[in-house]
Parts: C-alpha cells; sequence; structure tokens
C-alpha cells in the first residue's frame, strides 16, 4: 500500500481549499465519504471539492491517512488531505483510538510530570549541536486579499476596487521549502534572512517570532498552569499521558510576533465610485489606501497540553495557544510540536519530528474599514536526516 511521506514537494499549487462554512464530519464519515467516492469512481477534482467543503472534528492521524491514500484519486484531493490533516492536528483522536487503561492516581500522575520537567530542563535542553533538513509546507486562503498602494490619492472605479474583488475563500498550498536548519540545545536557529521583503506586503502576513523552547513550556505549565490530567493517548506507538494546562499573561514569557499589517498612519484616500471626494453631491466614497506595513507584537496568556511518554519521561508532543482580545489582528494561533527518538550518530536523541502551526489573522488590520476579512494561515514542518552539526559538510 502506498504511504504518505514528503508528499508535499511533489504537489503543485492547486485549487481553493477550504471555507468557514464547512460541514463538520468525524473521522469514520471522512473514511465514509471516501469509499464512497471511490466506488461512484468520482475524479480527483470532484473528490477535492467534497474535501473541501468539511470540516473534522478529530484528529485525522498518521495512520488513518495512510489508511485512506488508495481512495485519493490526485493530487487535489491528496493535497486537501494535507489540509484536513493540518486543521485538526490540534484535536483529540476519534475515541476508538483511545487507549482504555484506567487514568492513574494523583501520585501517579504527579511522578510523570516530575520527570518531565526533569527531561525538558535538564536533559533536553543538553541535545548536541545538531543539522536536519527541513521540509516546510504553507498553506493559506484569501490570497488576493491585501493590496499595496503608494499613500497617494487614487480615483477608483467598481471594476477596478480591489476591496471588492473576489478572494479566495479556501486553502490552498501555496509552497514548499526544503533546507538544512542548525538546532542548538534543541533550539532551532534562526536562519540568515536572505529575502528582505516584508511578509505583509507580499500578501503572506505570517509569524516571525521565536517558538517558545519546550523547557520554558514545561516550567511555567507546572509552575503556573496548573497542569490537570486529561487522558491516554497512543503517540508513536506508545501510550502517552496527556495534561492540559493554562498560563496567566503576568506569568509568561510567551510572545506573539506578526509581520506585517497596514500602518493606517500613512495612509492616502481611495475615492470609490468615481465621485468627488468632498463637496455637495459626491457619489463616491473615501477609503484609506496604504504605503507602510508595522508588525503585530504581543505577550499573551496561553493554555495548551503536554504529552508524555510515562516511562521514560520524555515529552512526546507540546500545543500551546495563545490567547488574544477580540480586538487584536490575530485572532488565534496554535501550534503543535511533536518529538520522538531518532538515530543522530552512534546515540538515539529525542528531537522534533513534525510541527503544525495554525492561525487566523486580519490582514488589512484597522485599514478599510468598510471591508473585513480573515486570513488562515497553516504550516506544516517535517524535520528527518538529522545528524551532529557540521558532519554533512564534512562528507
Amino acid at each position: 500500500m502506498k504511504r504518505f511521506g514528503w508528499t508535499l514537494v511533489l504537489l503543485a499549487l492547486a485549487a481553493p481549499a477550504w471555507s468557514a462554512s464547512n460541514k463538520k464530519i468525524s473521522v469514520q464519515e471522512l473514511k465514509d465519504q471516501l469509499n464512497s467516492l471511490h466506488s461512484a469512481s468520482k475524479s480527483d477534482e470532484e473528490v477535492a471539492l467534497q474535501l473541501k467543503q468539511v470540516e473534522l472534528t478529530e484528529e485525522l492521524t498518521p495512520a488513518t491517512m495512510s489508511s485512506l491514500v488508495d481512495l485519493l484519486p490526485g493530487k487535489l484531493s491528496t493535497e486537501q488531505i494535507y489540509v484536513l490533516e493540518a486543521r485538526s492536528s490540534m484535536l483529540a483522536p476519534p475515541l476508538a483510538d483511545l487507549p482504555t487503561a484506567p487514568a492513574p492516581d494523583a501520585a501517579a500522575q504527579q511522578a510523570m510530570l516530575a520527570k518531565a520537567v526533569e527531561f525538558a530542563t535538564r536533559t533536553y535542553p543538553q541535545l548536541p549541536p545538531l543539522s536536519a533538513t527541513k521540509l516546510t509546507g504553507r498553506f493559506q486562503d484569501g490570497v488576493e486579499a491585501i493590496h499595496t498602494y503608494t499613500g497617494a490619492n487614487h480615483n477608483l472605479t467598481q471594476n477596478d476596487d480591489p476591496l471588492w474583488e473576489q478572494t479566495r475563500l479556501y486553502v490552498r498550498l501555496l509552497t514548499t521549502h526544503t533546507e538544512t536548519v542548525q538546532i542548538d540545545n534543541g533550539i532551532e536557529r534562526a536562519p540568515a534572512v536572505k529575502d528582505k521583503t516584508l511578509w505583509g506586503p507580499n500578501g503572506q502576513v505570517a509569524s516571525v517570532g521565536t517558538i517558545m523552547a519546550l523547557n520554558a513550556i514545561l516550567q511555567e505549565a507546572t509552575a503556573s498552569g496548573n497542569p490537570k490530567w486529561l487522558r491516554w493517548e497512543t503517540i508513536n506507538g506508545k501510550q502517552a499521558a496527556v495534561y492540559s494546562f493554562a498560563v496567566d499573561k503576568k506569568k509568561t514569557r510567551f510572545a506573539v510576533v506578526y509581520c506585517c499589517f497596514p500602518n493606517t498612519d500613512t495612509a492616502g484616500l481611495i475615492n470609490y465610485g468615481g465621485g468627488p471626494s468632498t463637496g455637495g453631491g459626491a457619489t463616491g466614497s473615501n477609503f484609506q489606501t496604504v504605503s507602510e506595513w508595522k508588525p503585530f507584537k504581543v505577550s499573551s496568556a496561553y493554555h495548551g497540553e503536554i504529552f508524555i511518554d510515562p516511562d521514560a519521561g520524555t515529552v512526546v508532543r507540546t500545543i500551546t495557544m495563545a490567547d488574544f482580545k477580540p480586538s487584536d489582528f490575530v485572532h488565534y494561533e496554535s501550534i503543535r510540536t511533536d518529538y520522538a527518538p531518532r538515530p543522530v550518530g552512534d546515540k538515539i536523541l529525542v528531537v522534533p519530528v513534525r510541527r503544525f502551526s495554525l492561525a487566523e489573522v486580519v490582514p488589512n488590520g484597522d485599514s478599510f474599514a468598510a471591508h473585513y476579512s480573515v486570513r488562515h494561515n497553516l504550516l506544516t514542518e517535517d524535520y528527518k536526516d538529522y545528524q551532529p552539526a557540521g558532519a554533512a559538510a564534512q562528507k
């Protein structure tokens, strides 16, 4: 049977793929739908269209994805499975996939947390300098929603006014990128900036902040996040203990940085409709245009989940979800990082193997008051071929 690997690198840009009006379905209902479409010999385009119109209420796990691959007739439907996987990545798997073991008693729960803190604060930060190959897939909707202008006055007609331009309503795969990254003490080193173009003007508002370190998450979650037992779950083929937590804004170093949003202090005027912008009898309307952009920076409370190997005490997954004000330009940001043992030289080390980042932003910021829109960004990052730092260059 075929299996999903680094298939993203083979997927070309495809049609839109997600709408806010999607029907919510379970993983079993997704399986039933795909089997029905397969039996009816539906085309790749038809299957992809059906997948664009659903939203999962449970996690689509790698094992389930592998079982569905033969039901997907082509690259368009395959891309939509990746979208569903990413969008469901913060959810719990179907109940039938969860272990049935009873919850441990309070003492055992605290013992597991203590071992996880020991791993995250002492063992994990002592990882040697490493390099890895990282594949990044960027998914996004509303590609045409952002427009950049000179800041001078513009006269537009209804035929060319970008505020009323039809934008893409569905998430699609924008780009894939493979690179070698350096990891020091378990923290990925920020790459050198080669392209000076700001996110935002280039149509891709996105996070430019650093991922919170594993030791910081565990320290804050256990010190002030009041971890609570949630459930057992199967991760990397083993039973893992899942705890939920929440950290107050006053007790965290958690921060969010997104680039970039329109700066209305530098805005000009659009006269919509062709009429005069001032004076009696005006038939047009005035809107602001944008010539400069600014980042969104905020310290934030957050909540999430910690997944722990109960025997080794290693952390096998973290989920963080930032808490924003309704008026913020970023409505939500959720990040999941998976960890697993991998051979590195003559050692077996627990390292990041996959990351999902989901966000909803207001790409036009507080400009264009008559045109409110949101954008959804999905980012997947897969890591493989870990080596001691410098080993690849020595070959």
